[in-house]
């Protein structure tokens, strides 16, 4: 401007043209990067219906869901999207909750069951009280979640932003001294020396520095939102970098939680079915989670009519099923009733050896057969483990399990490190031992008494389907409820680090 209006002098309107391209292309780039990671909050908060049908006064009327409050009546029909949290109170349905889950198969709910909005109403009619509204629902805590991550600063973009500000400062004072020089010590004009002292300015101004690593983190964790995976805070992203052992709770987080019937030993002269059809007659009118399991697993065959059901506690049931009385149980059932185990008395002591729960079916007298149940490991876990060990990772399972049941688990899942027989209050004192022996640990868990491991651990790994106490004390939240999204998680936050 000067050299055009008032002297002569060099003009660099295509340098100048030049720089105001890249500083604006830099802008843009950033706006852009801003724009694509908090799409994943976006498409959250679309979720949401925007209209909700709520009982008041004993009329239905629509209101917006920002006004459904505390204690609502809400009227949902098929195909409806649940408008907030609530437990449901009258009739019943299947909801679609891969939104939040990831599990493709609908949910069973009935009066009692607690509901999470923005998930889809499939079939029946049902009604629910409002328990969580506005921010308080489990998606606007999700929202909550990445936005909170997205604002964090890292512990590398707090050292980039330090020396950001000493750059700043050298840039300044060289840029002085570079005038000083030329200007009044070698006698240079004044256009020329303010030339250079600009051009010290533009090339030492650490400005990338600055924007870098909080862009990173942003794509970083809008990325990991979107594919299911939560950084409540940016230190998470760099501290799961460096993560060299990964601890895995064992139960419901690389099992299922749910015992199973994993294998039918039938008696000389009986086939499967006939023991499991037996055995589920008798459990099919109660709720105890191996019954559950016997039930299931015969979901498909025809069970006969039963009578005179007697719960036997600590022991198991008893029936008469076509007419003859039915004992299904545990060992001391089968003795009490003098019932012969025959050649399966060793085999059943060696289903227990390997942690499994035996229950034995007989009839009349005569031992039907046994039925082996076990809590089943989830269908990633070996592979996650498997993945983990090809980025150098170590896999510990923490476990309350005796050591021959662990040990099981552990040798078909490939773990490294066994820690059987642990007590819930101790969970954080085996994280510690671990980091004492210079390791960074990585703790995946999901209930309550998971909380303090989660804590005490370098990175805490929240299954989404855990406990609340879990949620809130780990440090990323795989919403899948997958554990192979650990993998994701390490992978995600070694490229976020490398940019």
């Amino acid at each position: 401007v000067g050299a055009t209006f008032f002297f002569e002098g060099q003009q660099f309107y295509e340098a100048a043209s030049v720089l105001l391209v890249f500083i604006l292309l830099g802008h843009w780039l950033e706006m852009r990067a801003r724009a694509g990671a908090s799409a994943a909050i976006r498409a959250l908060l679309d979720l949401a219906p925007p209209k909700a049908t709520v009982s008041r006064d004993g009329k239905e009327v629509e209101v917006a869901t920002a006004d459904v409050v505390l204690g609502d009546i809400v009227v949902l029909r098929p195909g409806n999207k649940l408008p907030v949290d609530g437990e449901v109170i009258e009739g019943g349905s299947t909801i679609d909750e891969s939104m939040l889950t990831g599990e493709s198969m609908p949910v069973t709910k009935k009066v009692g069951d607690k509901v999470i909005g923005a998930t889809i109403n499939k079939s029946g009619t049902l009604r629910y009280r409002s328990t969580k509204v506005g921010a308080d629902t489990a998606l606007a805590q999700i929202v909550k979640l990445v936005q909170e991550a997205q604002n964090s600063k890292a512990p590398a973009q707090l050292l980039a932003d330090r020396a950001s500000q000493w750059l700043v400062l050298a840039a300044i004072v060289i840029g002085l001294a570079t005038f000083a020089v030329w200007f009044w010590w070698l006698g240079q004009p004044l256009l020329f020396a303010m030339t250079l002292t600009i051009t010290v300015f533009v090339i030492a101004c650490p400005d990338a520095l600055g924007l870098a690593t909080p862009m990173a983190v942003m794509v970083g964790t809008g990325l990991g939102a979107a594919n299911g995976i939560l950084f409540k805070n940016a230190a998470a992203l760099e501290e799961a970098t460096k993560l060299n052992v990964i601890v895995f709770d064992k139960t419901g987080t690389l099992t299922m939680g749910q015992p199973k019937v994993v294998e039918i030993v039938p008696a000389a002269g009986v086939s499967p079915d006939e023991v499991l059809q037996v055995a589920a007659a008798v459990d099919q009118g109660s709720d105890h989670p191996l019954a559950v399991a016997i039930v299931e697993r015969a979901k498909d065959l025809k069970l006969p009519k039963v009578s005179g059901f007697l719960n036997i506690e600590g022991k198991g049931a008893s029936a008469a099923v076509g007419g003859s009385p039915v004992f299904l149980g545990n060992r001391r059932l089968m003795d009490e009733q003098k019932i012969d185990l025959l050649r399966l008395g060793e085999r059943a002591e060696t289903l227990k050896g390997e942690g499994r729960t035996v229950i034995h079916v007989a009839r009349s007298g005569k031992l039907l057969g046994l039925i082996a149940i076990a809590d089943t490991p989830r269908p990633t876990a070996i592979a996650t483990i498997a993945k983990l060990h090809e980025q150098g990772v170590r896999v510990a399972m923490l476990t309350g399990d005796n050591a021959g049941t662990a040990k099981r688990i552990a040798d078909m899942l490939g773990i490294d490190i066994v820690l059987a027989e642990v007590l819930p209050g101790q969970k954080a004192d085996k994280i510690k031992e671990l980091q004492g022996q210079g390791q960074k640990v990585g703790m995946v868990g999901d209930g309550v008494n998971d909380a303090p491991a989660l804590t005490q651990a370098d990175v805490g790994f929240a299954i989404g389907a855990g406990t609340d106490v879990a949620i809130e004390s780990a440090d990323i939240v795989l919403m899948k409820s997958d554990p192979y999204d650990v993998v994701g998680a390490m992978t995600l936050s070694r490229a976020t680090l490398r940019k």
